[in-house]
């Protein structure tokens, strides 16, 4: 049984209602481009392929063994055929087939129109070009068809897609060279703050070094995106209004972190009610709740909290989400399982809350999670050690050891 924790909240913007607000304000990028096969991997495909050939092309030898026309069988006796030649992957047999003959053929050989059952090598006998089969042979076995994969004119990869290697071997297996993919997503991020520090240099009493942006550079390596870093701005409105002003000028997006809280200093939500518009600010979610999202003229803003948590959190859960809408994909859910928690986790009813966790999986396949640690949305070496977010909804009241509750991993595999 789950427990009472597995649950959703609905008080305050939940953040199913924010990425609903998201997507409904976020019109999908319709540009194209033709790109090559090799330049085509993460990108999102903007026009559906039709398969201009069979796939397979041709009947084909599914293993190494005898090819024969199934007329020929002898359902009840063993029976003998005269071998006549050699179908070799690449190199098929061509010439004529008549009643009482056979062809050796290998993996990927081209099963001869007349013949269509291949039957392996271990199960025949052959004394020089006389094979003798069994009998009760199978009919119609190991032989691949000719489209029975995919058929020629057929729908081969429907757009919107983002292309996986899967999906160019599956293009280039029928000829394709050349794909119309979507332009890349224009991106801009930085970070804002007095604070904030460059690598590589002392840090001042008060300061700290400015990591988010690091964060943010990684997690935006993607195929699709084509990224800008800004840099670190301090808190200056007039300069971070003229920088956000012109970015967005040539760009469809741009993140921020810090700036997105409601001190005297956090300039976001102030510049975008001057100089464009705010969709919605603070969700109810935890790590994450100050979060800003509006737009620019036609660039969308993205305004994360300053603590590093929360930046991956929002990233992860509401910006990349809105990205991919902008790519015009579908929206995904994230894999979720239940698993067995090992220890009590305090919690305060009111907000989603995401715990950093360590999922494990017993020899009986059983999953189990405890805590990655401390959970302070400004300590990043829990997250680091992490590899699932433990989601408790809004009005749990806290887990005991032993509570089956709903994970969410960060990667499809667990030590």
């Amino acid at each position: 049984m789950i427990d009472a924790c597995i649950q959703t909240e609905n008080r305050l913007l939940t953040l199913e209602e924010t990425l609903t607000r998201i997507e409904s304000s976020i019109e999908p990028i319709i540009d194209a481009e033709k790109v090559n096969l090799h330049d085509a991997l993460g990108r999102v495909l903007a026009e559906s392929v039709i398969s201009p050939i069979d796939l397979p092309y041709h009947n084909n030898a599914s293993m190494d063994g005898y090819a024969l026309a199934s007329s020929d069988i002898n359902p009840n006796h063993p029976f003998s055929l005269n071998l006549i030649g050699t179908s070799w992957a690449g190199r098929p047999y061509d010439g004529s087939i008549l009643p009482g003959q056979c062809v050796r053929i290998f993996t990927g050989g081209v099963v001869p129109e007349a013949l269509d059952t291949v039957v392996m090598q271990e199960h025949v006998q052959r004394i020089g070009e006389i094979v003798h089969f069994p009998a009760k042979l199978q009919a119609l076995q190991h032989v691949r068809i000719a489209g029975e994969d995919i058929a020629k004119n057929a729908l081969l990869i429907t757009a919107p897609k983002r292309l996986s290697a899967i999906d160019l071997g599956l293009l280039a297996s029928a000829g394709i060279y050349q794909v119309n993919i979507k332009r890349k997503i224009k991106i801009a991020f930085l970070s804002t703050g007095d604070e904030l520090t460059p690598l590589g240099q002392p840090l001042a009493p008060g300061n700290i070094y400015d990591s988010n942006r690091y964060m943010l550079s990684a997690l935006l390596k993607e195929e699709a995106f084509s990224t800008t870093d800004l840099g670190a701005v301090p808190d200056d409105k007039d300069r971070l209004e003229n920088l956000l002003t012109a970015a967005a000028e040539t760009h469809d997006a741009i993140i921020t972190t810090g700036g997105a809280s409601v001190g005297e200093a956090d300039f976001i939500q102030e510049i975008l009610d001057t100089i464009g518009q705010v969709e919605l600010w603070k969700i109810a979610v935890k790590p994450g709740k100050p979060l800003a999202f509006g737009s620019i003229g036609n660039c969308r803003l993205f305004g994360l909290p300053g603590n590093p948590v929360s930046v991956v959190l929002a990233f992860q859960r509401i910006v990349i989400p809105g990205l991919r809408f902008m790519a015009g994909l579908s929206p995904e859910k994230p894999l979720q399982l239940t698993a067995i928690c090992q220890e009590s986790i305090k919690k305060s009813p009111g907000r989603l809350e995401f715990i950093r966790g360590v999922l494990s999986q017993s020899d009986n396949g059983e999953h189990q999670v405890r805590s990655a640690g401390k959970q302070g949305s400004h300590i990043l070496s829990s997250m680091s050690y992490a590899n699932c977010f433990i989601v408790l909804p809004g009005d749990c009241q806290g887990i005991k050891k032993g509570d089956r509750v709903v994970v969410e991993p960060l990667s499809t595999w667990i030590d």
